[in-house]
């Protein structure tokens, strides 16, 4: 393993909720409680630069737990701080509800950057209890443009992407994530892939790793829940409109954002053969990508 390379580290994989889901008491969930190792925390993304410093993708409400385990894989250099700063892909439960812990109860972090889009920074600055964060100094609000590159480190580079997403308190982007080896997209929510502008399949083949919403294998999981007020493409359906991509591009597909309803929970199931079949893959906790 190159140290020039900057390491892309799984910390969760699951929706937002986790694995197994608070409330759910059928074999999915059951299973799970029984056994540790298929426990997956919420999807976040770290990023491990040469230099020591640290990013986190997405701060859920497992961070501490997150912290931890990141802590354990690459453990932060010379005394440097925690975090050097967290991306936000979106203002779900999920993806932003870790900032809790950067107050002064917590971390009482002194001016963390906090990197997201226009209107969920005005999320914050005008909901309780974030606009505390950023009275009290916790964090320090950094604008992302769409499309424009954002410069972390020398050698890693970040790119803000709009996907179509519920867009009840912001907008929602993928990131496009560039080091000196290679490149990862990460795009843990998305309500389908026609409205993708650039196309998805354009996306796919500007990259070399790609971390796609799976959050459910088909559209029959929830039995009783109308699935359009929660839309997500299917991985079934996604495996069909992948078909075509070159076997390389294919193998750099990993589904995450996983419901705790999808069975590529379950390792060996039949779902996680179709993906294989199809020659795609399913992330998992702990997983690394070079960049």
């Amino acid at each position: 393993m190159s140290d020039e390379a900057t390491r892309a580290i799984l910390l969760g994989t699951a929706q937002d909720a986790g694995y197994p889901s608070i409330g759910c008491r059928n074999p999915c969930c059951e299973h799970a409680r029984l056994d540790h190792a298929l426990h997956s925390h919420p999807a976040c993304l770290a990023l491990c630069h040469p230099d020591g410093r640290r990013w986190l993708i997405d701060c859920t409400p497992e961070f501490p737990r997150q912290l931890a385990m990141l802590d354990g894989l690459c453990p932060p250099l010379n005394a440097a701080p925690d975090l050097a700063g967290i991306l936000l892909t979106h203002a779900h439960i999920g993806h932003y509800t870790g900032l809790m812990h950067l107050g002064r109860e917590a971390l009482a972090t002194p001016d963390l950057p906090v990197y997201g889009m226009p209107r969920l920074l005005d999320f914050l600055r005008s909901n309780g209890p974030w606009d505390q964060l950023v009275r009290l100094g916790n964090i320090s609000l950094r604008e992302l443009q769409p499309s424009g590159s954002l410069e972390l480190a020398p050698g890693l580079n970040v790119e803000a992407l709009p996907v179509p997403h519920r867009a009840e308190y912001s907008e929602t982007v993928a990131f496009r994530i560039s080091g000196t080896r290679a490149s990862l997209l990460y795009l843990p929510d998305v309500d389908n892939w026609e409205d993708c502008q650039p196309p998805i399949e354009e996306l796919l083949q500007s990259v070399d790793h790609a971390l796609l919403d799976g959050t459910f294998f088909s559209g029959s999981e929830l039995p009783g829940r109308d699935m359009r007020q929660i839309p997500h493409p299917t991985v079934s359906d996604s495996l069909r409109r992948f078909a075509a991509l070159p076997q390389q591009k294919r193998c750099g597909i990993h589904f995450f954002h996983l419901n705790h309803s999808n069975p590529l929970l379950q390792p060996g199931s039949e779902a996680c053969v179709q993906v294989e079949h199809a020659g795609m893959q399913v992330a998992r906790p702990g997983q690394e990508f070079l960049l």
